[in-house]
């Protein structure tokens, strides 16, 4: 059986962990507290993914190690350099293929859709971040000291994490008022997680993948407001009340709240259209995105649960 070991146990870890213990595969989930989904193909494991020797020994004999890590989001110029390095020289040393979980804050504000030859424009230290990784990991895959690829989605649909869906839709669902810096009525991609595990994997374990960073195949984009009413309509509860936050009081609570200070670096991504264009990896890899009724569906149920 392959060995593949996952550095992260959030949504995205958690769903590749179980999509690869499914099909058969032997898997290493590497955390700082040992965490991870429970299956008896599914080794967890406490370390410190930052440690290159450590995380070299455990991806000995791997085929892929995927980074599906996340640090803090008010963290991200401290943490993330560091446990990247690591990870990039835990898989040339070992020889396993290393596959990452991106986003699209390296693009930067954009006038129409996103595709993987957008320009990393980004102005932001976040967005900047992703993208001296994204180089760091393409000069040593074109310098033949290891083997990479990149899987990039929009906001995540699913349980679990920060995006804007989880932020919206247990409130609607309840029934409570929702007051965030919101464009409502923009259309907007929203990435279903299974699709984020199944395009990783399918990047990972396929060579025409290697050297180049992919788009998670996604639903058609629809407005928050829709994705809400959907929502509402699938749970019972009443017609969502969403309400746009002024940008300014987005500023003043980043006087005392790090993570909205942080999330004003991104505010451009919810007040226009936002939208990905996934075409290329559902031709070259073949993975088609899960309709928005079922994902979104699947998410009611799992919240109501």
């Amino acid at each position: 059986m392959a060995l593949h070991v996952i550095v992260g146990a959030g949504p995205v870890g958690t769903a590749t962990a179980r999509l690869l213990a499914e099909r058969g595969d032997r898997v290493r989930v590497v955390t700082r507290r040992g965490t991870g989904p429970e299956h008896p193909a599914v080794e967890r494991v406490a370390a410190d993914a930052a440690d290159a020797d450590r995380l070299t020994a455990l991806a000995d004999g791997a085929d892929v190690l995927y980074n599906c890590a996340n640090p803090a989001y008010h963290r991200w110029p401290t943490d993330w350099p560091p446990l990247a390095a690591a990870l990039l020289t835990g898989a040339g040393r070992s020889g396993a293929v290393l596959a990452t979980v991106g986003n699209l804050y390296g693009y930067g504000p954009v006038d129409g859709p996103m595709t993987e030859a957008t320009p990393p424009a980004a102005t932001g230290v976040k967005g900047q971040v992703r993208n001296r990784m994204w180089a760091d990991a393409l000069a040593a895959h074109r310098a033949g000291r290891a083997r990479v690829t990149e899987v990039r989605g929009s906001d995540y649909l699913g349980v679990g994490g920060t995006s804007l869906p989880m932020l919206v839709l247990p409130r609607v669902i309840a029934g409570q008022r929702v007051f965030l810096p919101v464009d409502w009525d923009a259309p907007h991609s929203w990435t279903y997680i299974d699709d984020v595990a199944r395009t990783l994997v399918a990047a990972a374990t396929d060579p025409q993948a290697w050297g180049r960073a992919w788009h998670v195949p996604s639903a058609p984009a629809v407005p928050m407001r829709e994705l809400a009413a959907r929502a509402a309509a699938l749970a019972g509860a009443p017609a969502p009340k969403l309400t746009r936050m002024p940008y300014p009081v987005l500023w003043l609570g980043g006087l005392v709240n790090p993570v909205a200070r942080e999330l004003r670096e991104t505010a451009y991504q919810f007040d226009r259209p936002y939208l990905l264009d996934s075409s290329a990896a559902t031709d070259t890899l073949g993975v088609k995105p899960t309709p928005l009724d079922v994902s979104l569906a699947e998410t009611v149920a799992a919240l109501r649960r």
